[in-house]
């Protein structure tokens, strides 16, 4: 297995699928951009995390995958040999967690106003008026 960082496009909706022992999991197909075609890459993920992740994504959604990757071929209709990739995640980044994280940092950064009491001048209640 190879360690690998895998950017690419969802294709197709990304399921939820449960072990025989209970356990759930996700799991999704991604397309691949490789010079003038595509590879297909298998996603599955047991991390409840990045689960979660995926299965707030779309048709079409960009996203990143970190994860143990397997090498695989495929037989074409026309009998050729066709890549593949089989990914187990355990990491994964979207556009959506960037912006979510980019958010939460200014707001981080943004200095907190002290919370100030009105100025009690006693003038109304001690009867001095204007000074």
């Amino acid at each position: 297995m190879i360690d690998a960082l895998i950017t690419g496009r969802l294709h197709g909706k990304p399921s939820q699928k449960t072990a025989k022992t209970g356990k759930p999991f996700a799991t999704a197909k991604l397309r691949v951009p490789a010079g003038d075609e595509a590879l297909f890459c298998n996603v599955i993920a047991f991390d409840p995390k990045v689960c979660a992740g995926l299965l707030a994504l779309e048709d079409g959604d960009a996203v990143a995958l970190a994860g143990a990757l397997t090498p695989k071929a495929w037989l074409g209709k026309d009998g050729t040999p066709k890549p593949a990739m089989d990914v187990v995640a355990h990491g994964l980044l979207t556009a959506y967690s960037v912006t979510r994280k980019r958010k939460a940092q200014a707001e981080a950064q943004q200095p907190q106003q002290a919370r100030r009491e009105p100025l009690d001048d006693y003038s109304e209640r001690d009867g001095l008026g204007d000074w």
